[in-house]
């Protein structure tokens, strides 16, 4: 925890409290602090159980993602916080476990958004790589009736899966894209030079040029 505190920069900090995410390490320096402790399971929960983002960070990068109980991850995402802290335990941590597809179930409709975005994210996840199984037309029902409202987070993870299937799935590529254009979820997200907007319309259009 001294090396962490060590680490902290205000500026970065400045920087990273506009996006949610109340720590100030660089995350390169994070890194190389986690490639020199190597995998420790039992430091990555102690350091987890620290009210601190930079060390539940550190933790993610230590932890054997396999080693967690199903419970165990259910209650991490619960408390997980900041969203840099969400998204690095979804996908280091959840993604990695044999737990992902019950939790993935389990989370998809739960009541707090932030957990059924986690929920969507394992969603997308699937929709990519191991779709079989999934009902897609649904999923498209869902963001159709559900996404225009959303709160951000959820939003954002429901408007990833629309992308994902208008990317991967020609067959529902026209629907996908419709359900975009009468959104217009992310129409006006402000899209730095030479990236991709996340407005679904474009980003699938995007990646289905590039043959993604």
């Amino acid at each position: 925890m001294a090396e962490l505190a060590a680490l902290e920069d205000p500026k970065i900090r400045a920087v990273n409290e506009k996006h949610g995410d109340d720590h100030g390490v660089n995350l390169s320096h994070l890194r190389a602090l986690a490639k020199r402790l190597k995998t420790q399971q039992d430091l990555a929960r102690r350091l987890w159980q620290q009210d601190d983002t930079a060390a539940k960070l550190l933790a993610l990068l230590i932890c054997r993602p396999k080693a967690f109980e199903r419970d165990e991850l259910d209650a991490m995402v619960r408390r997980a916080g900041t969203p840099k802290v969400h998204d690095w335990l979804v996908n280091y941590v959840v993604k990695k476990s044999p737990h992902a597809e019950e939790l993935r179930v389990a989370w998809f409709a739960d009541p707090d958004p932030v957990v059924a975005s986690a929920g969507w994210a394992l969603t997308t996840e699937r929709v990519a790589k191991r779709p079989d199984g999934l009902d897609l037309v649904a999923l498209l029902d869902v963001i159709e009736a559900e996404m225009k409202g959303a709160p951000d987070r959820l939003q954002w993870a429901m408007n990833h899966c629309l992308a994902q299937i208008g990317i991967d799935h020609p067959e529902h590529r026209a629907r996908a894209i419709g359900i975009g254009e009468r959104l217009q979820v992310l129409k006006d997200y402000p899209t730095s030079p030479g990236c991709t907007s996340p407005y679904a319309p474009v980003w699938i259009a995007e990646m289905v040029r590039r043959g993604a």
